[in-house]
């Protein structure tokens, strides 16, 4: 069992695969993002050496994330590979993406073993998407209506940010509810570039619920251990992240592992703890695990303690989100 010096038990890990992207969303990719060299990635039997040694200690689900993950040529290799740690103890095996090359891949992915999706999708108008996003908007919809096809479990979740995008709330909204699609709304979080972030432009919780409620009949549900606040909107579940006005930092249970193979055991980590070099270096797997415990041991308690912009080397788009 991964265990903090908190008391949280650490059941998620989250995967990059690349920290690439063809995406240029402003609050993710900086304006000249320098990315990784390819040589630097982890193998996939790399990957899946180390993704063993969590499931061997008690991690239950693992989120593949980039970067844009379908990038990468051998994902769904990757997560057939993954698949397979269901022998040991895996239980969830899902994805994150911006779903520009989804449609194509998405049977093949469900039959390497990928239980669900997450699909980023920051406006529902076209040209406020591209303003947000840098790309078109339309092989995005595109996967989503495959997605719905084949009845693949996915949520579709929007990052707001004040003046970009909070006129789309209502319409993405009434979007979800039409096609039956669970939406997450989630506040701006101080994980981009230094000096990008103002707590200005968030939009927090209570005002998303306002404007959901001037059109809407809403209902908040309990909250659990998911880092979003549960609501029902018209009947329709929509969930909050609200990592900034309530942070869940005292529940969180999961961990990331960059596409390089670094540790991260917070989102807001300034540094994390290297596990890819020492492996290619010969490194047991006792001696790794050993790493992976002390890093865990030692998570600090979270934003809801420091409340401050990260400034790191390593951004958001190369963090997994």
């Amino acid at each position: 069992m991964l265990i903090d010096r908190h008391a949280r038990v650490k059941r998620k890990l989250r995967i990059s695969l690349t920290d690439r992207c063809n995406f240029r969303c402003r609050y993710c990719m900086p304006e000249r993002p320098q990315f990784m060299r390819k040589k630097e990635l982890l193998a996939r039997a790399e990957l899946v050496a180390l993704a063993r040694l969590f499931v061997e200690d008690g991690v239950e689900a693992i989120r593949v994330t980039g970067g844009e993950p379908l990038l990468r040529p051998d994902a769904v290799d990757c997560v057939a590979d993954l698949d397979a740690l269901r022998a040991i103890g895996l239980t969830r095996l899902s994805l994150t993406t911006n779903a520009s090359k989804l449609a194509d891949k998405l049977e093949s992915l469900r039959d390497a073993g990928l239980d669900d999706l997450n699909i980023s999708l920051d406006a529902i108008d076209p040209a406020r998407f591209r303003d947000m996003r840098g790309h078109a908007i339309e092989p995005v919809l595109d996967s989503i209506a495959e997605a719905l096809r084949l009845a693949a479990p996915f949520k579709v979740n929007t990052v707001l940010i004040r003046g970009g995008n909070d006129d789309q709330i209502l319409p993405l909204a009434r979007w979800a509810i039409e096609r039956g699609v669970e939406l997450r709304f989630i506040e701006y979080m101080p994980l981009d570039a230094p000096g990008t972030w103002s707590a200005g432009d968030v939009v927090h919780e209570d005002e998303i619920v306002r404007t959901l409620r001037s059109a809407h009949r809403v209902e908040r549900l309990p909250r659990g251990h998911e880092p979003s606040t549960p609501y029902l909107v018209d009947g329709h579940r929509v969930g909050i992240v609200s990592t900034i006005s309530n942070p869940f930092c005292s529940s969180c249970d999961r961990l990331r592992l960059t596409a390089r193979g670094e540790l991260f055991t917070c989102l807001f980590a300034d540094s994390g703890t290297e596990l890819g070099t020492p492996l290619r270096e010969g490194a047991s797997r006792e001696a790794l695990r050993d790493r992976i415990r002390v890093a865990v041991w030692n998570k600090d308690a979270g934003y809801a303690e420091r409340r401050a912009p990260i400034e790191r080397p390593l951004l958001m788009h190369a963090m997994g989100g």
